[in-house]
């Protein structure tokens, strides 16, 4: 009896394990230039809406913008389905960080022909450079960027307070000022009195709304003094979190080539010299 051998496209062997190892891969030569390819195409298009945003760019080259971000959507797109055609679970990828950003290049443009304007936040095809971080074998600074992420969610709650906190006193002063200067100043509402304050508070200092009466400019002295004391807060709490965080993963090793102490605990090799680390009781 003879028995038909049909072979697996996701095996070992199979094309499209090939064609999952170049688009997916990184560590292959073709994997590599295929992500290299990817990123300067990646870069041309987001240069094209910059420059199509630029009207005196756009009356000159308008055509050829269009012509050029339609071009980079149709390739983002038969690219998009191509991912999902070689990998096992569609799904899984469709839900991922990846998959989404990769859905988000080319949707805008798509959604411009019936909301005009919506082509330019084809922009955040730019985060699809991330993978340059797998092209450049930099997949170690993963875990860095997760560490900063992690101690930003443990510190949301402190840097609410302190929001909130900064919410009160522009509500107050917003209130002060549009008592004290009034409509004929530019403080027609206290929404736009809180305008002014947050500006004053974060030291930005637009200049289109300011205090006229001796008052009004005492009171805005005092803000902008407060907003130069507590400018710091969020840093300060991130700051403490992230050192917090950094102490409760490393230990105190101490190289024994370079004396360099704050290795992570499963460590073996100094990050300094590279010298071979050893444990504290040996």
């Amino acid at each position: 009896m003879n028995h038909f051998h049909v072979p697996d496209p996701f095996g070992s062997d199979g094309w499209r394990k090939k064609c999952f190892d170049v688009v997916f891969g990184y560590k292959s030569q073709a994997g590599q230039i295929f992500d290299v390819a990817l990123v300067i195409v990646i870069l041309l298009s987001v240069g094209v809406i910059l420059a199509d945003s630029v009207n005196s760019l756009n009356q000159r080259f308008g055509a050829l913008f269009f012509k050029l971000e339609w071009f980079f959507t149709l390739l983002f797109t038969i690219e998009y389905f191509f991912r999902l055609w070689v990998v096992r679970r569609p799904l899984h990828y469709a839900k991922s960080f990846y998959g989404i950003v990769d859905l988000l290049a080319f949707i805008p443009t798509y959604l411009a022909i019936l909301v005009p304007g919506m082509q330019f936040f084809a922009v955040i095809r730019v985060l699809r450079i991330l993978r340059i971080f797998e092209v450049l074998h930099m997949r170690r600074y993963n875990r860095a960027s997760g560490i900063l992420l992690d101690t930003l969610f443990k510190s949301w709650r402190k840097i609410l307070v302190f929001l909130l906190a900064m919410l009160t006193l522009i509500t107050i002063f917003g209130a002060l000022l549009f008592v004290i200067e009034g409509p004929e100043n530019g403080f027609t509402s206290i929404p736009i009195a809180m305008y002014w304050a947050l500006v004053s508070v974060s030291t930005v200092g637009y200049g289109d709304i300011s205090p006229v009466t001796p008052f009004g400019r005492f009171a805005a002295s005092i803000l902008i003094l407060i907003g130069y004391g507590i400018i710091a807060v969020p840093t300060g709490i991130y700051s403490a979190e992230l050192m917090s965080r950094i102490k409760s993963q490393s230990d105190g090793r101490a190289c024994s080539h370079c004396s360099l102490t704050g290795h992570d605990r499963d460590a073996l090799f100094c990050r300094n010299c590279g010298a071979k680390l050893h444990d504290q009781e040996e």
